[in-house]
């Protein structure tokens, strides 16, 4: 097995829970399997009818929690007051000539790291298709483009394991007077796994909170989008606080990570 990382970064990302057009347009508070892997099948070329799904069907995704981000709502129109050629269609293809009315949520300033983990030759294709994507990616919306570097490594040995010990961390370590912090040099993270955890005889094991979404797509077709359920694994883990730095460090802190990988 081998892995590749990227960070999700961006002033908006949407993580759509629900697949059918809604006056309200929700978001999930961390990337979909649905939405990661359709952002690999666009980097390989594959449109949404003709997608194999199935070849994904081997990847295991951890995702690390930089910054969660703060809940956006905008309300939004379109169309309305224009001949009914100029105006917006309805959901269901028909067109009345009235504004289509939705209100769109968003994670604003969020950061994601997230570990891809899957056979080498998996790892291999992947890796080749986003350091060159046939369509660009995006964050769950196409109106919310990444910011880089979006791809920091493209083969790790221990994906799940680079997350924990040398990932930089977009943010800021806690105050000197977090004690705790300071004595332990940790920072305490939210990740969320596909498996539980593992365990470490050299420490009592993280509190698992366990959650079941229905983010596993079967069908990207657009008439016969259909998904199922997954559990996932919610963690509060320690990692390093020297992976954390000050905002104005951070991209040289990225940009060094990513080179050691080139240069190795």
């Amino acid at each position: 097995m081998s892995g590749l990382l990227l960070r999700l970064a961006g002033p908006l990302q949407s993580w759509g829970e629900r697949s059918a057009f809604t006056p309200v347009r929700d978001t999930a508070p961390f990337p979909t399997r649905s939405a990661l892997i359709g952002m690999f099948a666009a980097a390989e070329g594959h449109s949404r009818d003709q997608a194999d799904l199935d070849r994904y069907r081997d990847l295991r995704l951890t995702v690390r929690v930089d910054r969660p981000g703060v809940r956006l709502v905008d309300y939004h129109t379109a169309g309305g007051g224009f001949p009914k050629d100029r105006t917006a269609a309805t959901s269901g293809g028909s067109n009345k000539g009235a504004a289509v009315i939705t209100r769109r949520h968003y994670l604003s300033d969020a950061v994601f790291v997230v570990a891809v983990t899957a056979p080498q030759e998996t790892i291999d294709r992947l890796a080749a298709a986003l350091s060159r994507p046939h369509w660009a990616p995006y964050l769950g919306r196409r109106s919310c483009v990444p910011d880089e570097p979006f791809l920091l490594r493209h083969h790790v040995d221990n994906p799940e394991e680079e997350l924990r010990t040398r990932v930089p961390l977009s943010r800021t370590p806690p105050p000197a007077q977090d004690a705790h912090s300071r004595e332990t040099g940790t920072i305490a993270v939210d990740f969320l796994r596909e498996q539980p955890p593992p365990t470490s005889s050299s420490s009592a094991p993280a509190p698992v909170d366990t959650i079941d979404v229905n983010d596993v797509p079967v069908s990207f077709a657009q008439h016969g989008r259909s998904h199922t359920g997954r559990r996932l694994y919610r963690t509060v883990e320690t990692v390093p606080r020297s992976l954390a730095g000050p905002p104005k460090t951070l991209m040289q802190r990225l940009i060094d990570y990513a080179h050691r990988e080139e240069s190795a």
